[in-house]
């Protein structure tokens, strides 16, 4: 099942560490988590803090240990095909949860969204667009579905989790339309 996922993190360092994941399922299952810093985890910036409001207390006081969140993704997100709009940030945030908890950093992979919008789209239209129009189609269904995009992230990560799992069901409702449109001609 496709997973969209979002980090927020301390900073954009190169020794920023995440303070927020959270997940939305497909299906609309969710979980959203601040992470308590790993003792080595000191990086952090004011400006981040302004834009995500979380402060590093905030994490201290109520944030789940770096290593219970880390193995609550092991357990919730083994076996799922994982998607963030920023896959090479997200990823190094991911990397380093779980490094800081011990566990191998490619024990989740991510992926970006429009793999798995074009990935949808191809398996909704394979059988009724041409073969030598079907790129072009899910192209401009992708780019079409891009574009109803937000121009500014929530910067929360379960309102941009959300935010991807909503534009995946746009460009699914999109291609299910277009299929029907052209099964009917």
């Amino acid at each position: 099942m496709n997973v969209f996922l979002d980090f927020e993190a301390s900073s954009l360092a190169d020794r920023s560490y995440p303070i927020e994941v959270a997940w939305v399922f497909e299906d609309g299952r969710s979980e959203s988590h601040l992470i308590a810093p790993a003792p080595a985890w000191t990086d952090w910036d004011e400006e981040s803090e302004r834009i995500h409001g979380i402060t590093r207390e905030t994490l201290v006081r109520d944030g789940a240990a770096h290593d219970a969140v880390a193995a609550r993704m092991i357990a919730a997100l083994s076996d799922h095909a994982l998607f963030a709009s920023a896959p090479s940030w997200d990823g190094k945030w991911l990397s380093a949860l779980l490094r800081a908890a011990g566990l191998p950093r490619h024990a989740l992979r991510l992926q970006d969204t429009d793999v798995a919008l074009r990935d949808t789209a191809i398996s909704i239209l394979r059988d009724v667009v041409p073969a030598d129009r079907l790129a072009v189609t899910v192209h401009d269904l992708v780019a079409s579905a891009n574009a109803t995009k937000s121009a500014a992230p929530a910067h929360r990560a379960l309102a941009d989790a959300a935010a991807e799992r909503d534009l995946w069901r746009k460009l699914r409702e999109d291609a299910l339309s277009y299929a029907a449109a052209a099964a009917r001609t």
